[in-house]
């Protein structure tokens, strides 16, 4: 059944809906009130990322940059180099989009200590269209070395991550988004870099099994989807999977080891992100049938959030179609 702290969340109708960013900035402040070297650097997007609420209770230890996010980048791997903790926030586009060279040579390549904030991710920035939907920047981050990728579910553990990264040494990306979503995890669910949480576990009675995978804000659709299925008989899990690298491959060959089948569940380029990292791991270790949720090779369009998950097939529905496919 769904675990404690989720069952309410999901059965209530009027569940809080609170913008992931939101959860970076009050994890920032979080993070600066713990720790004096923690400093913050923003390219011209300072209330967008949430950046202010920092700004504003540490105004010596902020920077804008302007528009200028390779020279963020830059700046920030310096500051490391210095004993700081930069934290570097911009649309996902623009970083790690557009200064992605700088991230990998100035902050990965010298394993600087330096966390990048990508936030307005993913296709459910709606309006703003293809220019500024970051489905792509799960794979960019992943391929670098010494980089660990964090996807948060919402805003409560988006602060819990800004916070672990700032106690990590080393290079993290986090991705968060503009929309507002719903709020499943709480204050006393647990959070730690490098782990996944099984948050549904099958309980219908059914020889037919399949394991949800889900990165990111889309934790509440495959949870309801999950409940979904396992009403109608195909028993599911769903596996919470934060962080796509390092991948908790414990908690993934557990999940494989008791389900027939596979399937992953992205606000990301269905390639490239979870679902690789996912079909790599699954490939050398316990070969099975994976089906991936995510965009399929192609960009992404203006329109509202609702509609562009469902266009682009991100949606409950979406999800209760692929695990049967799969099935």
């Amino acid at each position: 059944m769904f675990a404690s702290h989720i069952d309410k969340k999901i059965t209530t109708p009027d569940v809080d809906m609170v913008p992931s960013r939101n959860g970076y900035g009050e994890g920032l402040v979080a993070a600066g009130e713990q720790n004096e070297q923690v400093v913050a650097l923003c390219a011209d997007l300072t209330e967008s990322t949430r950046t202010h609420l920092f700004k504003e209770q540490f105004p010596e230890r902020f920077v804008q940059v302007g528009i200028a996010e390779q020279n963020m980048a830059s700046v920030a791997s310096g500051m490391a180099a210095m004993g700081k903790v930069p934290f570097i926030a911009s649309y996902a586009m623009f970083s790690p989009g557009r200064n992605w060279e700088q991230v990998r040579t100035t902050i990965a390549y010298n394993d600087a200590n330096v966390k990048l904030i990508g936030a307005h991710a993913g296709i459910s920035v709606g309006p703003d269209g293809a220019t500024h939907q970051a489905i792509e920047d799960m794979a960019l981050m992943r391929v670098v070395p010494n980089m660990v990728v964090i996807a948060p579910a919402d805003s409560v553990e988006a602060k819990k991550a800004v916070v672990a990264a700032a106690q990590y040494q080393g290079p993290v990306y986090i991705r968060v988004g503009r929309e507002k979503t719903p709020v499943v995890t709480t204050e006393a669910s647990p959070f730690a870099i490098g782990k996944a949480e099984m948050m549904l576990d099958k309980y219908a009675s059914s020889e037919r099994s399949v394991g949800i995978v889900v990165t990111g804000t889309l934790l509440y659709v495959a949870l309801v989807a999950g409940r979904e299925l396992n009403e109608q008989g195909i028993a599911v899990s769903v596996l919470h999977m934060p962080t796509v690298k390092p991948l908790d491959t414990e908690a993934l060959a557990s999940l494989a080891a008791e389900h027939d089948s596979i399937v992953t569940v992205e606000e990301h380029q269905a390639i490239g992100g979870l679902g690789g990292a996912v079909c790599e791991y699954l490939s050398e270790t316990n070969p099975k049938k994976v089906g991936r949720v995510g965009v399929h090779d192609m960009f992404g369009q203006s329109g509202t959030p609702e509609e562009l998950m469902a266009h682009y097939g991100l949606d409950q529905a979406a999800i209760v179609k692929k695990v049967k496919e799969v099935v």
